[in-house]
């Protein structure tokens, strides 16, 4: 399958440029040791290689679901990969076990001491499973700087660009000088970094003491809480114009009330005037009707009260 259809196509397409291949030895178990900035790192790397190698992949690219999920595991077998578990414990040691052994019967073997892939395109601390390796089986570490395949496809992106990559193969590394002290945490610690140093020097990348998935983690993190954030933010936005709304519906409504009071005021007033108008009664006129009613009720008491039938003799009589 590399040689039939994935290394003609990867040439024909990124035309991956090589410096340094002749550090790989033609026969024997050997580590191949990279800077991870992309998930075509896995690629390009066999493919640049003469011989096949023999990956430690993630064990997530072997267990998804779905037809997208079966079809990345065959992919990732087919191009000799095992899956590596990194939870650590036991899982990882019996991981770790697997690539033991395919360096012991002879294979090369290729890890990313990072763990996983830069979050920013630099360097991180390199985590000791590599040094368990090479201390274990005696075999040579041989640093591989990977150019430029985060632009060809960077993290989260599934269709990769069409650019040129390019690949660095450092010197062999020898730690047989720390034979019988693999289980020193500290010379697994000092091979590690001698390593991370070597792929420094050989990629350019700045270097930074953490590991790339606490990196990746306080990153996933803060996302998190942006994202958060702004959902707050977008919540009490639409409060506020709710409230705003309910406030200028309000003042709407009171505004429609006053005008309508001053009204009913202003018809009460005419009402009246037109009332006075139509009845009107002056202040003269009123005094004498009190006058009148007066004497008329001393003419009762007196009984010469006039009658209807008297008229005007009756008045003449009184006189």
């Amino acid at each position: 399958m590399k040689r039939l259809l994935i290394a003609p196509l990867t040439n024909l397409l990124f035309r991956p440029w090589v410096k340094g291949m002749d550090n790989i030895p033609a026969e024997g178990g050997a580590i191949l040791a990279s800077n991870h900035l992309s998930v075509s790192d896995s690629i390009f790397l066999p493919v640049a290689v003469d011989r096949p190698v023999v990956f430690l992949a993630k064990m997530e690219y072997f267990t998804g679901k779905g037809l997208k999920g079966k079809l990345t595991a065959l992919f990732f077998r087919l191009s000799n990969q095992l899956p590596m578990d990194r939870s650590g414990g036991v899982a990882s040691a019996n991981s770790l076990g697997a690539g033991e052994q395919a360096l012991l019967d002879g294979h090369l073997l290729g890890i990313y001491p990072e763990g996983t892939r830069s979050p920013d395109g630099r360097l991180y601390r390199g985590k000791v499973g590599v040094a368990k390796l090479a201390l274990a089986t005696g075999v040579p570490v041989i640093p591989v700087a990977m150019i430029g395949t985060d632009k060809v496809q960077p993290i989260g992106k599934t269709v990769p660009n069409i650019r040129r990559v390019g690949l660095i193969v450092g010197e062999p590394l020898d730690f047989s000088r720390y034979e019988g002290m693999e289980d020193d945490r500290f010379v697994q610690r000092s091979v590690t970094d001698e390593i991370m140093y070597a792929l420094m020097r050989l990629s350019g990348q700045e270097y930074v003491d953490s590991y790339a998935s606490t990196v990746k983690a306080k990153i996933t993190a803060d996302r998190l809480a942006e994202r958060k954030a702004a959902r707050e933010a977008l919540a009490e936005n639409a409060r506020a114009q709710v409230r705003a709304t309910v406030d200028a519906a309000k003042k709407e409504v009171e505004h429609i009330r006053t005008p309508k009071d001053g009204v009913d005021g202003a018809a009460g007033e005419e009402a009246t005037a037109a009332g006075e108008a139509k009845h009107p009664v002056s202040g003269t006129g009123s005094g004498e009707s009190t006058a009148t009613e007066a004497a008329n009720d001393d003419d009762a008491r007196s009984g010469n009260a006039p009658t209807r039938d008297s008229g005007e003799d009756g008045i003449a009589k009184q006189e």
